[in-house]
């Protein structure tokens, strides 16, 4: 599979987490960033319909501190300027119940970038001298973040 921005992605997971991603690490990272976007979405979706709105807003995601803290440093890497046009033309919105404001779709390239430097971060978590990620490393950084998300 081949992974727009894949030098873009790399460099970012070296400046963040002193991290080497191969060509399938590459399509793990879109992946898993894909699959934490969606539910996230699932869940601002159930949040505007409790809150009597048939259309999701910015304030509905639940974006947490931490991931804000995220976002925030994310904005503040070099390869993020080259980034961001690069997650704002692969948003990939997938069609749930209700539409999304305007606001939401201006904001996923940060959620994105945010969520990719704590993907990262989380590998130095789990094994703090870890040069390249395996299989193993993959699954326990996706059981924590489907144990907080």
């Amino acid at each position: 599979m081949i992974v727009p921005g894949a030098t873009h992605i790399e460099r970012l997971f070296r400046e963040v987490a002193g991290l080497d991603l191969d060509k399938s690490d590459l399509a793990r990272v879109r992946a898993f960033v894909d699959g934490i976007v969606y539910d996230m979405l699932v869940s601002a979706v159930a949040r505007a319909r409790a809150n009597g709105r048939d259309i999701v807003q910015p304030q509905d995601l639940p974006v947490g501190k931490g991931l804000q803290e995220r976002i925030h440093e994310f904005r503040g890497y070099r390869v993020a300027v080259e980034l961001e046009p690069l997650l704002r033309s692969l948003e990939r919105l997938p069609p749930l119940e209700l539409d999304y404001a305007v606001e939401v779709e201006e904001f996923l390239p940060e959620l994105i970038g945010g969520l990719t430097v704590a993907l990262a971060r989380t590998f130095t978590v789990i094994e703090p001298d870890l040069r390249n990620p395996r299989t193993e490393h993959w699954e326990r950084a996706e059981r924590l973040f489907r144990l907080i998300l």
